[in-house]
């Protein structure tokens, strides 16, 4: 239902109660009547009807910019409404590693539905090269990513996650407090598939050094089944080893190689509500609950 003060303004704008009826799509008498109680309501005559057509008079042109500012307060209410009722029904796509899926999306999707309970999420997981083509295709509103990994993706560093050597709790070397990735490279090595963005790769090659890389694998359990059995050692993602210190042994690395992560858009302004308000969550909210038990992960101060 439109306002009396917006078809006030709009008698104004047209100068012409038959020419405000057919644009609002109200009778002429309809728009007569409305104005006839806007003027009860002031107290105060606002128009003149004369040849010319409608004309504000004295009062009315003291009155005029207080209802033209009532008109626009009314519409930026009722837009602000629309996005409420879009952010109530929209599903928030998300791209982010398997750690990130595991330790920390559950509870902020979790939190953020207390507040929204009709938002819906539909998570997809990958490493950080397909998250940014994901981003940029717009097949994923926002995702976790390695930061600086993608480019035409505006980012957000949250934080820093150090890569820890992952040995069988029989190997030989499991006792040690820390191991370098010279000693690492001697091994039977399990890599971690990072896509083109390997930080361990990365770390390896820093150093001059050549892993023996008998496996390449995407799935970080499947990594730790192997290692379980006895098929290697590999460097992985301390929030990936949360809770899991009794299965495997779990040191150190000498160059501490790590990764930063960042949350990733395409263009925050053209995101939608629900989209930009979950990612502001995230970023308020995250630092709050890192995993027990892991000590290398830093959060980015904001």
């Amino acid at each position: 239902m439109i306002s009396k003060y917006s078809v006030f303004c709009q008698v104004i704008e047209t100068g012409s109660f038959t020419k405000a009826a057919q644009k609002l799509g109200y009778s002429q008498s309809a728009v007569s009547q409305i104005i006839k109680s806007l003027e009860r309501e002031l107290g105060t005559l606002l128009v003149n009807r004369g040849k010319d057509g409608i004309l504000l008079t004295s009062d009315g042109e003291q009155f005029f910019p207080y209802l033209q500012a009532i008109e626009v307060a009314e519409k930026q209410l009722a837009k602000k409404q629309r996005e409420l009722h879009g952010l109530e029904a929209s599903t928030i796509r998300i791209g982010a590693f398997n750690s990130v899926s595991k330790n920390f999306l559950p509870q902020l999707m979790g939190m953020f539905k207390q507040e929204y309970p009709q938002v819906s999420f539909e998570l997809f997981q990958g490493e950080s090269s397909s998250i940014g083509s994901w981003i940029k295709n717009d097949q994923v509103d926002f995702g976790f990513l390695n930061h600086h990994s993608v480019e035409g993706v505006e980012t957000q560093p949250i934080y820093h996650d150090e890569m820890l050597a992952v040995l069988p709790k029989d190997h030989s070397l499991s006792a040690e407090n820390k191991i370098s990735l010279k000693q690492l490279a001697q091994e039977t090595f399990i890599l971690l598939d990072e896509g083109e963005f390997s930080v361990a790769l990365k770390s390896f090659s820093q150093k001059q050094l050549e892993p023996n890389i008998q496996y390449t694998i995407y799935d970080d359990s499947a990594i730790l089944e192997m290692i379980q059995r006895r098929m290697g050692v590999s460097i992985m993602y301390s929030l990936t080893l949360a809770g899991l210190q009794d299965k495997v042994a779990i040191l150190e690395i000498t160059e501490q190689p790590e990764r930063t992560v960042a949350l990733g858009w395409r263009n925050w302004q053209t995101m939608s509500l629900a989209s930009r308000r979950f990612a502001e969550f995230i970023l308020e909210n995250i630092s709050k609950l890192q995993p027990e038990g892991i000590h290398g992960v830093r959060f980015v101060e904001r």
